[in-house]
């Protein structure tokens, strides 16, 4: 038995193996460079627009856009992972048949370690530092004009924040998981309503 295991563990280590080598020599230099610069970007400008804005906003309005920060990154999280567990043989099947985004949604199927990454960890992750700096601001807003503890609201405000993003994304990755072909489907005929025909 012990034998039987040690024989699936060589094979399954061998599989691994062929495919990290795969992986390494099809590394794509350029999307790494572009990701990051575009990461930088997006997170610079949200940042900003935040920073600039939540400040000069009433107390409900910057609870309102931090939880539209939330909610972004939630759904950018479910779209990363639609695109890794769709099915592409339907979207192939739907594109033969000239269904409106069915093209599109083949290639983000062959895309999808790119999409994913920039909508799991582009989007996602930025939505969540954004949405932690608002909170920061939210914090200060609640010390100032009700003279809250600095430390336990600012703690509160982190914690709200947290679990309010954590418990999102854990519902919505379930979500995306059993619905993946319809919502890849959904964003992608969205996204081909741009494209130029």
């Amino acid at each position: 038995m012990q034998t039987k295991k040690n024989s699936e563990l060589k094979n399954l280590i061998e599989v691994t193996k062929k495919k990290e080598k795969i992986k390494k020599e099809t590394v794509d230099i350029k999307w790494i460079i572009t990701i990051v610069a575009l990461s930088f970007v997006i997170s610079f400008t949200l940042s900003f627009v935040s920073q600039m804005t939540i400040p000069n906003l009433s107390l409900w309005l910057g609870v309102i856009i931090t939880l539209l920060f939330i909610f972004l990154g939630i759904l950018f999280d479910i779209i990363g992972v639609s695109v890794t567990t769709a099915d592409e043989a339907v979207f192939h099947s739907m594109n033969s048949r000239k269904v409106k985004g069915a093209s599109v949604a083949v290639k983000f199927k062959k895309n999808a370690e790119k999409v994913s990454s920039f909508c799991c960890d582009v989007i996602g992750d930025i939505c969540g530092i954004v949405s932690g700096a608002a909170g920061t601001t939210i914090t200060a807003i609640l010390v100032e004009k009700f003279n809250y503890n600095l430390l336990f609201t600012g703690l509160m405000i982190a914690a709200v924040i947290a679990s309010l993003t954590i418990g999102g994304k854990a519902i919505g990755k379930s979500f995306a998981i059993n619905k993946s072909n319809i919502i890849l489907y959904e964003f992608a005929k969205f996204i081909s309503s741009f494209y130029r025909k």
